[in-house]
Order: structure tokens, then C-alpha cells, then sequence
């Protein structure tokens, strides 16, 4: 029986110590081949470009080109993308796109028997056919860079003046023909909008649309009271009470499960 080709693999960390940790892990393995390490951004691009690896360990913060950096490059210089495994402390906003775009990541510190499960699986992939990785990464890219500019205030005609409404004072919206109708507690905004243009501007894990003409700010909810035909009464903490529908209900099952 004939052993697997060594997995080529570079490791990216601006941190010394952790670089260690993961070559001594890598150490460990069979069939691995250290192409090179890299400790920081426009030295990882460098690194890949030359040795073409197989597999990364890279870090997503890093001084100057960070992770995402590294992958933006590689992307516009068109050189093939290899395998990635993340590599991120407890940063909460990176994490959500990894799981759902299905990438692999590890937290610092490293645990090994974390480790192994996320290289045992990159081998597998690496030797199985091309699975959509490099299309799944790119809209990866996409969704981090669409957050990062998510607005945190919304400019409102009044009075022939403009003025600032800030996304955390929103308690809900409604749709009102070609307007929309900001509620914050005891003052209620009109911005020419339409309910669908409003919440893809605005960040999903704070609004939730909880039927054909309402948005409601997650963290403005009291409690949810379960209604006829799979509905929920939503009572928010100003005492406004609202529905969500069957159907949206089933857009955001995971709110549910953490109610």
C-alpha cells in the first residue's frame, strides 16, 4: 500500500510562540512537509507564491495585511488558492462567516486535539476532487467586507434638515407605502425607503424581519408568546406588541433556538 503524498504545508502567525506550536503539532504527523513559514501578510503572499502549498495555517490578525488580506491578494494577482485553516483569537465576527461559509478555523491558544480533526479533514479534502472552495471563499470575502461597511446610522430628512438616527436607537420598523417608519421609543422617523432596501443595509444578527412590513432590532424584544399556526406574539420592551408570521419564523429558525 502506497503512503499518501506529503501535504505541503505554510504556516502563517505574526506571533513567534504560536508558529512553534503549530509546527511542533505538525511535527507529529505523518505525511507532512513544511514548505515555509511566514509572520505576516506580505510575507505569507511571497511564501505562497514561491512554494505553492497545499495547505495554509493562517492567522487572521496580523499587523499591516491581515489574513483576509492575504487571500484578497492572492485572488488579484488570479494565483490558485490553496487549502485554508484559520487561525483567529475568539474573534467573534470572523467566526460566524467561517461556519457559514463552512471553513475550517482553529482558536488560540491551539488545542491539539483540535488540531488534528481540523488536518484530518484538509487531507481528505485535498485529496478528494475540487469541491467549490475557492467560489465559497470568495463569497466568504464578500460577506466580511459587506459587514465591515454596514452603517451604524441612518441620515433622515426633517423639517428640510438632515438628521443622524442611530441603527442601536431603532426599536422597530414599518413599512409605509415608498417610506419606512423608524420607532425609537418616543420618536418615530420616515425614510423615503423600501422595507426590502433597508434590511440588506442593515446587519442580520441585530434586525430580524418578522413579517411582510416589520424589522425589529433583536436586542429591543422582551419575550416571544407562542401564537395560533406556528406565529409568535413579539412583545418588545416599550410594551409594543407585534406578529411574526409562519414564514419568517422559518427564515431565522436559529432565534428560536436560542429563546
Amino acid at each position: 500500500m502506497s503512503l499518501p503524498s506529503p501535504l505541503r504545508v505554510l504556516i502563517v502567525d505574526d506571533e513567534a510562540p504560536a508558529r512553534r506550536k503549530i509546527l511542533r503539532l505538525l511535527r507529529q504527523e505523518r505525511a507532512v512537509e513544511i514548505a515555509a513559514e511566514a509572520d505576516g501578510g506580505e510575507s505569507a503572499v511571497a511564501a505562497i507564491k514561491k512554494h505553492r502549498p497545499d495547505l495554509i495555517f493562517l492567522d487572521v490578525q496580523m499587523p499591516g495585511l491581515d489574513g483576509f488580506g492575504v487571500i484578497q491578494s492572492l485572488n488579484t494577482a488570479k494565483i490558485p488558492l490553496p487549502r485554508v485553516i484559520f487561525i483567529t483569537a475568539h474573534d467573534k465576527f470572523a467566526l460566524r462567516a467561517f461556519e457559514v461559509h463552512a471553513f475550517d478555523y482553529l482558536l488560540k491558544p491551539v488545542s491539539e486535539e483540535r488540531f488534528r480533526e481540523a488536518l484530518r479533514r484538509a487531507r481528505i479534502q485535498h485529496e478528494q476532487s475540487a469541491d467549490g472552495f475557492a467560489s465559497r471563499l470568495g463569497a466568504m470575502l464578500e460577506q466580511l467586507q459587506r459587514e465591515k461597511s454596514l452603517p451604524d446610522r441612518l441620515l433622515v430628512e426633517e423639517d428640510s434638515r438632515g438628521v443622524f438616527v442611530p441603527i442601536k436607537e431603532i426599536a422597530w420598523v414599518e413599512a409605509d407605502r415608498n417610506y419606512v417608519l423608524l420607532h425609537c421609543g418616543k420618536k418615530t422617523h420616515t425614510l423615503r425607503s423600501t422595507l426590502d432596501a433597508l434590511q440588506n443595509s442593515l446587519d442580520p444578527k441585530l434586525f430580524v424581519r418578522i413579517n411582510r412590513g416589520t424589522l425589529v432590532r433583536l436586542d429591543a424584544i422582551r419575550e416571544l408568546l407562542p401564537w395560533f399556526h406556528g406565529e409568535y406574539k413579539v412583545m418588545l420592551h416599550d410594551n409594543t406588541e407585534l406578529r411574526w408570521s409562519r414564514r419568517y419564523v422559518t427564515q431565522r429558525p436559529e432565534l428560536l433556538k436560542l429563546t
